[in-house]
């Protein structure tokens, strides 16, 4: 079977642009979550987010793009670039048809559409920019990065909330193992506008005070924005063209859906964890750190510390919830913490779950307070999306 390896990695976190950037400042505790400054918020009932605060759209993203782009856009073709530049990667100098682009997103062109269809109502059809034909669009990241860098091997856009991040990874895997040489994928995410800020508190689960996964003050998620954008490779392919590192592999994946509502069957994500370890080839014993969903709404962290009782005992494996220092990032969230999860088993060092406290008293360690210390070879990292989607992907430490 092929072995898919990480060989780049670009980020853009609330936090960190920059994988040293923002890894630092997850060790560090070091939070990208604040009061809302693209409006006025305080109406809204909650008014606190992670937003990307020092991102400069000039840096990845040619003048002509500025036009046609939404902020998420941006930010995919700035992580894409720093992933490609951080793999060593020259695309010119690789066979297009053997290079490929998978992201998700969770709500497209939020912001443009939103300023596009103000004209609409406004001033009439005249002034909606003929870009918003396809800005908006979900599979527009996954377009405009296979554009700029000439990637035309097999191509996808994936929808599935939080855990569209982690599907993206999971079909790039496939892709590689398919025969693709390389893959550019991930997930980011942005809604910070008016109305996507309201559309999101429509959704009933943001908190108006903080986000405190598995403490028994869970009262919601803070939503942020950005993520992470990944090459996976082949790895005879990376040796072949010199590759100077690699982040370790994607050793297993798996999704399932959970039933419907009322329904007397379990939740999926225990199933999509056992999967995952079995695609892996692992026991739970193997796996040294669990990268955790963290709802932050109590009956889901209820649900997913049961998850993971069920297949380690309880407290039978370290879990962490960085993403409290970013929010949830949706598309992006998942990425971002396999990212994590990569610096983890490269450093030897679990980062802590922020502003956890008082924990509910599940049984799961949750490292919080102080990152920990030691030995990372195996991490498995969770993601839940609304509607039922969940999905576990397994990275460990390439021996090769």
């Amino acid at each position: 079977m092929t072995t898919a390896v990480v060989t780049g990695l670009g980020v853009v976190a609330p936090n960190g642009l920059g994988i040293e950037e923002f890894w630092k400042s997850t060790l560090d505790g070091c939070s990208g979550i604040a009061e809302i400054t693209r409006f006025d918020a305080a109406a809204y009932g909650s008014e606190l987010a992670g937003q990307v605060t020092d991102f400069d759209a000039g840096w990845q993203t040619p003048p002509k793009l500025l036009p046609q782009t939404d902020i998420s856009t941006r930010f995919a073709l700035a992580a894409a670039e720093w992933a490609l530049s951080d793999a060593a990667v020259d695309p010119s100098a690789l066979v297009d048809y053997d290079m490929g682009v998978v992201t998700a997103n969770a709500f497209g062109g939020f912001e443009f559409t939103h300023r596009e269809l103000s004209k609409l109502w406004s001033k009439g059809g005249q002034h909606v920019s003929v870009y918003e034909s396809f800005a908006w669009f979900y599979a527009v990241n996954t377009g405009q990065i296979s554009i700029r860098h000439g990637l035309r091997g097999p191509s996808k856009a994936l929808v599935a909330e939080q855990a569209g991040g982690l599907d993206a990874i999971g079909h790039a895997r496939r892709t590689v193992r398919e025969g693709t040489g390389l893959v550019v994928t991930g997930g980011v995410d942005s809604a910070l506008d008016p109305w996507g800020w309201a559309s999101q508190l429509s959704g009933g689960r943001v908190s108006p005070t903080a986000y405190r996964p598995f403490d028994v003050r869970a009262n919601g998620y803070l939503p942020g924005e950005g993520g992470a954008i990944l090459v996976v490779e082949n790895v005879d392919a990376a040796r072949r063209r010199g590759v100077g590192r690699i982040y370790g592999e994607i050793a297993g994946y798996a999704t399932t859906f959970d039933p419907a509502p009322g329904s007397p069957r379990p939740p999926g994500l225990r199933r999509a964890v056992e999967l995952a370890l079995a695609d892996a080839e692992l026991a739970p014993g193997d796996v040294d750190v669990v990268f955790a969903d963290a709802a932050g709404v109590p009956e889901l962290d209820r649900q997913e510390a049961e998850a993971i009782a069920g297949v380690f005992g309880p407290s039978g494996v370290p879990v962490t919830a960085p993403k409290t220092l970013t929010g949830r990032l949706y598309s992006g969230g998942g990425p971002l913490d396999v990212a994590a999860a990569l610096l983890s088993v490269r450093d030897g060092v679990i980062p802590a779950t922020a502003d956890v406290d008082l924990p509910a008293g599940y049984e799961i360690d949750l490292v919080s307070g102080e990152p920990r210390y030691g030995t990372v070879s195996n991490a498995l990292v969770l993601a839940r999306g609304k509607w039922g989607f969940n999905a576990a992907i397994v990275v460990r430490a390439f021996n090769g």
